[in-house]
């Protein structure tokens, strides 16, 4: 089988440091190659991932020009998606098309006859109702987790293939560290991932926290009080540097609260895996968890608020804790302790390996091939 895994145009696969749909793609399409399956990757042309053939448009990841005004920005995805359609007309050796681009890539697909495809879901389903709620037929889809295909629209609902769980590059890896003091917020800076509530409750309590992650793709305190000092700069009120500036940063004190950026490469694995666990706080209902997984695969217990996909990867009590309310989520985390590392390990070998979620991606694929 060949496949065209489009990735999109906004980050290199796998990215430097922050993305999540690029991660996840670097995970797959080598298992996908070990079972002699050919991959042809739309990505941004700077991507290194191994692959047989690599189709782009733009030399680097766009993913800065997104904090543009829509006007600047809504020619990028299609461009892409034009380049991958011209690439499918002038071939006819790819069986399927895995397509991972939020709303365009379905779109320009359904309306070309080439191969089937199977079109991922990484997202809240509720973003585009229009769009979600008449989804075209002739794509097959599939989610991320069953809590986030329980809250689509229905006909989306009907039409999926069911949900895969996510797996990422580390949900293989057995780096073990000595365990430290701190806990770890990992992600980006935003108020769906509820640092602000992290913050509190760590500094109510007098325990060390570190908080990793870009703000609005700034990287760097350096950088971010670029945006923060100029009222003219064109990132000065986006909702995620405001969400940093008014909500966390007066808890950020060098000594229990710290901001250090995005992290990336062997400092980010071990500043993750010397954790005492990770916490999820989460303001949203998180469609696919790929920071869970990373954190049981690392053998760092996850604890956070009983949202969106956290219930069908976190056991209660065996890997991690979840909690209804923020005074609950308090109490957990004092208890993380009682909680097995090898445990967590062992569940993300079991349940989250790359293997597994290739494994299933091939059934879908063929079951996809077959009905067209």
């Amino acid at each position: 089988m060949k496949v065209l895994m489009n990735a999109g145009p906004w980050l290199s696969t796998p990215p430097p440091g922050y993305g999540g749909i690029e991660n996840v793609v670097a995970t797959l399409v080598p298992e996908l190659r070990r079972r002699g399956v050919s991959v042809v990757l739309a990505a941004a042309g700077s991507s290194t991932l191994a692959v047989d053939e690599l189709v782009s448009v733009y030399d680097e990841g766009q993913f800065p020009e997104l904090q543009k005004p829509y006007n600047q920005v809504m020619g990028i995805a299609h461009a892409h998606q034009v380049r991958v359609v011209s690439e499918l007309r002038a071939r006819d050796d790819i069986d399927l098309v895995h397509d991972h681009l939020e709303v365009v890539g379905p779109a320009v697909l359904s309306a070309f006859a080439g191969p089937p495809v199977l079109h991922t879901l990484h997202w809240d389903l509720h973003k585009h109702p229009a769009f979600y709620g008449a989804f075209p037929p002739s794509v097959a889809v599939n989610g991320v987790s069953e809590s986030q295909l329980a809250r689509a629209p229905e006909a989306l609902r009907a039409a999926s293939l069911g949900a895969i769980h996510l797996s990422t590059p580390l949900a293989d890896g057995d780096l073990r560290t000595e365990r430290g003091e701190h806990f770890v917020v990992m992600g980006r800076i935003c108020g769906l991932k509820g640092q602000h509530v992290a913050a509190r409750i760590c500094q109510k309590l007098g325990l060390p926290l570190v908080l990793a992650g870009p703000v609005c793709g700034r990287t760097s305190a350096a950088e971010l009080d670029v945006v923060a000092q100029n009222p003219y700069h064109p990132l000065h009120s986006h909702p995620d540097v405001r969400y940093h500036l008014d909500q966390v940063s007066h808890y950020l004190d060098e000594e229990l609260v710290r901001w250090v950026g995005a992290v990336g490469g062997q400092a980010r694995d071990l500043l993750y895996a010397s954790a005492r666990a990770a916490l999820f706080p989460l303001q949203w209902d998180e469609p696919g968890g790929t920071a869970v997984v990373e954190a049981l695969a690392l053998g760092v217990p996850p604890v956070g608020l009983r949202r969106g996909c956290l219930p069908e990867i976190v056991d209660h009590g065996r890997t991690g804790f979840l909690a209804d309310t923020e005074e609950e989520l308090a109490e957990w985390i004092l208890r993380v302790d009682e909680l097995d590392p090898e445990e967590c390990r062992r569940e993300a070998r079991r349940r989250f390996a790359p293997s597994v979620m290739a494994d299933r991606y091939l059934e879908l694929y063929e079951q996809v091939a077959r009905a067209r």
